[in-house]
């Protein structure tokens, strides 16, 4: 039976240290306060909106919402951008994505308006450049690919030397994760779901990281006993339960650890976001 990485653990731990920097930096007469920008009511970034606000009031962050309509406009939109990017007082940001679709043509270039110094969730080229470089003076990571480092580290998984393979090639998950690896000193080997023979090369890997988006598309042939799993992917099954890309049911008998879905990555990852907002505080 496997492991369980569960990210309650994780965040626990991380957000105890949160807030005593927070408490430090209030000595100082500084707010770590963060900025969500959010055009429409999408569910899904409601709830989001929802879990990051509480967390972030949890440990001592303080949040200020922009809530503009589904059709605002690009200028509007660039215009609220240009507000935060002046206000000292704020010291990161949060803007769901994707946005509306009249928007998606500019997306990039509105997403690169924000100073990067206050870009928590790697919307920009300049902190993308950053993930690759290996360097944290351009910029944060995304925050999802740093949850999955943030609970491999706090269950003591030592990625120097191991096969790590990594499902997925997004800039938001996939790619950002193999470059963390590697600077684990881990061998990493980056998939889609176009890759020859898939299950083999899962099976190879001692640490497996799954980013594709597809509901239980990993099961027991791609697995192997002495495996760590991290699943990335969240959705909704048939009956309304949530689940992830790895099908947990058949993985969690055979490998040695594995992250659930729910209580896994995602428990972790406004954890993540929260102190990037701190850590944007305390160099400003």
């Amino acid at each position: 039976m496997a492991k369980l990485l569960l990210g309650k653990e994780v965040t626990d731990a991380l957000n105890e240290k949160l807030m005593e920097r927070t408490a430090a930096l209030k000595e100082q007469g500084i707010i770590p306060t963060l900025a969500i920008i959010r055009c429409g009511a999408n569910p899904s970034d409601l709830s989001y909106e929802k879990g990051a606000t509480k967390r972030a009031e949890l440990v001592g962050v303080a949040v200020k919402k922009y809530e503009l309509p589904e059709d605002v406009t690009k200028e509007a939109l660039m215009a609220t951008i240009d507000e935060i990017n002046g206000d000292d007082s704020v010291h990161g940001v949060l803007m769901f994505r994707p946005l509306p679709k009249h928007l998606k043509a500019d997306q990039d270039e509105i997403c690169n308006r924000l100073d990067p110094k206050k870009d928590v969730d790697c919307m920009t080229d300049l902190s993308n450049a950053g993930v690759f470089e290996g360097r944290k003076d351009l910029g944060y990571a995304p925050c999802t690919p740093e949850a999955c480092m943030e609970i491999l580290d706090y269950y003591g998984i030592d990625c120097k030397g191991k096969s790590a393979v990594v499902i997925g090639r997004s800039l938001v998950v996939g790619k950002p994760a193999a470059m963390m690896l590697d600077r684990e000193n881990a061998t990493v080997t980056l998939c889609n779901s176009r890759t020859r023979d898939l299950p083999a090369l899962c099976r190879e890997a001692d640490v497996l990281v799954v980013a594709m988006g597809r509901r239980g598309a990993i099961g027991a042939d791609c697995l192997r006993e002495g495996q760590v799993v991290v699943d990335v992917g969240i959705h909704v099954n048939e009956e309304g339960k949530l689940c992830g890309d790895v099908r947990f049911d058949e993985a969690e008998p055979i490998v040695e650890a594995v992250t659930p879905v729910p209580g896994g990555v995602g428990t972790v990852t406004t954890s993540v976001l929260v102190g990037h907002v701190v850590d944007a505080a305390s160099v400003q």
